[in-house]
């Protein structure tokens, strides 16, 4: 195995891990009921102000 070969292997194999990483982030974000939580974790800072 050549530099050139892993390179190439590397590069593209870690082109496509990539991009899955960010569908699976994408649809975990739009997935149902995202926006309760959501919600829920955008007033954390402010729990303790009551």
């Amino acid at each position: 195995m050549t530099y050139e070969i892993v390179s190439n292997f590397a590069g593209t194999w870690g082109l496509i891990y990539l991009f899955v990483v960010f569908v699976g982030v994408i649809a975990f974000v739009m997935r149902p009921g995202a926006s309760t939580a959501a919600k829920e974790a955008a007033n954390i800072p402010f729990k303790d102000e009551s």
